[in-house]
């Protein structure tokens, strides 16, 4: 086995255990039995698990939603593969007006375990129809439970976590990460109830939040932080819905500085919701300067290569917000 594990490759590696170990999990969705269309992340698994286990299915979001939250409430653990998020909307009441009520609406003596699977595809002049994540609505009902991880592992052991949760999971990987390559650990069996963000550079000086694929760009940036002598704490969310903010505020108040960097819009976004929580807690007379994020501007994706430059988060954008704050 390799030592090295691949995004992409976490996610294969947590179907394999969940269909191997799990005979109350099978997978649903469009493309599943296709070498490409998701990627490495299901390749050949309905050969090995049988096609009545992985069930390629017609183009209908909510058919297949609604199928998938049906067999959560009947006793399955299923999982949807939402090829991609945008296209999720057409099975949204399945999803906030069913699944995520339902343990509320029955005295938590019914459940409904489905996890919902969200492709992020973003770039590649694919435009305003194909470019959403859409993680900060998501993560706005209560009910829902929120995943989207940074990491080769967390994309592998949070799947398996989502999977085996008792509530309703949105689970978004990002198609950016999946060539991000760590080394490889045994998987991990957490309760979904125990994820907290994870510090994965530790500093002093600047809190700065990241979020699935802005984690990576963080971290990319990192040589050109600490040019400036400036050595940052960087905290990957994780769990985007709930947020346990101890490890948040905790830095913050040590670093007296706070940064989001989000790959959604500013506007009700997930930096926004962070950065008044955090403030909430912590007097501004704490902080030696204003908190601030960093967002995608609030307009739709464009289409042109050059507009996309400018449009998505670069590196640049996040070292100009650092300079406004330190």
């Amino acid at each position: 086995m390799n030592k090295s594990i691949k995004y992409s490759q976490g996610i294969h590696e947590a179907f394999t255990y969940l269909l191997e170990n799990h005979k109350d999990f099978f997978v649903i969705g469009q493309g599943l039995w296709s070498p490409w269309y998701v990627g490495e992340t299901m390749k050949d698994l309905d050969k090995k698990y049988g096609k009545e286990r992985v069930i390629d299915t017609p183009i209908s979001e909510l058919a297949i939603t609604g199928a998938t939250v049906g067999a959560s409430m009947s006793g399955y653990r299923p999982l949807v593969v939402h090829p991609r998020v945008d296209f999720m909307l057409l099975a949204v009441d399945q999803i906030v007006s069913q699944a995520a009520k339902w343990r509320h609406m029955f005295g938590n003596k019914s459940k409904a375990p489905a996890t919902f699977r969200a492709i992020i595809n973003r770039g590649g002049e694919q435009g305003a129809q194909h470019s959403q994540s859409l993680h900060s609505w998501f993560s706005h009902i209560p009910g829902l439970k929120v995943v989207m991880p940074y990491s080769a592992l967390d994309a592998r052991d949070l799947l398996i976590s989502s999977v085996l949760a008792d509530d309703p999971v949105i689970y978004m990987d990002d198609r950016w990460l999946y060539e991000e390559e760590v080394p490889r650990e045994e998987i991990k069996l957490i309760d979904l109830k125990d994820v907290k963000p994870n510090i994965i550079h530790p500093g002093d000086d600047i809190t700065i939040v990241g979020i699935g694929f802005t984690v990576k760009k963080i971290l990319d940036t990192l040589p050109s932080i600490k040019s400036l002598s400036i050595n940052p704490e960087v905290i990957d969310l994780r769990l985007l819905n709930p947020i346990d903010y101890t490890i948040i505020l905790d830095s913050v108040k040590k670093t007296k500085r706070l940064l989001v960097v989000d790959g959604d819009w500013s506007s009700c976004g997930m930096a926004a919701e962070i950065i008044c929580s955090v403030t909430e807690s912590i007097h501004p007379n704490e902080f030696k300067s204003m908190p601030a994020r960093v967002t995608l501007a609030n307009a739709p994706a464009p289409t042109s290569k050059e507009l996309e430059e400018i449009y998505y988060i670069s590196q640049q954008d996040i070292i100009e917000a650092i300079k406004k704050i330190y």
